[in-house]
């Protein structure tokens, strides 16, 4: 049965509309370092400035994320961190906040084998409000969604740059929460993207989809985010912060002292440039 009422991610987007500005997401690997310190990490986001978080689901296979999303995910994995797993942290990170919107993101083969139903089941029960799973297009995604729709759990899709007019309105077709657009060709992590294509991408989606927009895929710095802060609805951020993870390992993989606190100091600065970007 779909949750009465305005999901949290339409109230969130509709706070951001009140307040003039658009939105920061945040992408991590659930279980990244080790399942103790992802746990606080995930408790510090929104406090930092994280207004949507997305929690990389951790799979051996991820075929669209560059080096150093594919190490984090195996430090999790190797840790013990699982999709089941991952559904109890966010039961937990729910204890001590009820309001920010928590997506799940990553590939369909955990979901799989953990069941559709039970998934999508399970998942709003403990507190996420989406899913965004890469390689699973539209035209095959019904065997997800329909569960998810029942159950209350919004399916967010991917446009890219390769998106033509053509398709889009497959993509955009009963899609919900928001739509991801991927601002370049490629694995994440690798590229940064163009502000100038972004701002033509966004208005083109926005012919298709009254739907929020948020974009990733490229953004690294507080002046990127806040560039695509002026156009999009949101900007994504995750290779940055996942790479400033693991700076603060040690040669074993463990996590420093402090490194809790450098993945949030970016992440604030990242909130300024996104708070302020229309202001100027």
């Amino acid at each position: 049965m779909s949750r009465p009422g305005p999901t949290r991610i339409e109230r969130r987007f509709a706070r951001l509309r009140e307040e003039g500005r658009a939105g920061l997401v945040v992408y991590l690997i659930a279980g990244d370092p080790d399942p103790d310190t992802s746990l606080a990490l995930f408790q510090g986001l929104a406090e930092a400035g994280a207004d949507l978080v997305e929690i990389g689901m951790p799979f051996s296979d991820p075929m669209a994320d560059g080096p150093a999303i594919q190490a984090a995910g195996q430090r999790a994995l190797k840790r013990g961190m699982n999709l089941r797993r991952t559904l109890a942290m966010v039961r937990r990170l729910r204890e001590r906040d009820a309001d920010t919107p928590y997506v799940v993101m990553g590939y369909y083969n955990p979901i799989y084998r953990y069941g559709v139903e039970a998934f999508a089941r399970d998942a709003v029960a403990a507190g996420i409000d989406g899913a965004i799973v890469v390689d699973l297009p539209p035209e095959e995604d019904e065997e997800l969604a329909e569960p998810a729709r029942r159950a209350g759990l919004d399916i967010v899709r991917l446009a890219t740059p390769t998106s033509d007019e053509a398709r889009l309105p497959a993509i955009v077709g009963r899609a919900s929460g928001f739509l991801y657009y991927v601002a370049i060709t490629g694995i994440t992590g690798t590229r940064s993207a163009d502000s100038a294509s972004i701002d033509d991408a966004v208005a083109r989606l926005r012919r298709f989809s009254q739907l929020p927009i948020a974009v990733g895929f490229g953004i690294r710095t507080p002046a990127q985010a806040a560039s695509v802060a002026k156009a999009a609805d949101a900007a994504v951020v995750g290779s940055a912060l996942v790479e400033r993870l693991a700076l603060n390992l040690d040669p074993e993989g463990h996590a420093k002292p402090g490194l809790v606190d450098a993945v949030l100091a970016d992440i604030r600065a990242l909130a300024a440039g996104v708070r302020t970007a229309r202001l100027i």
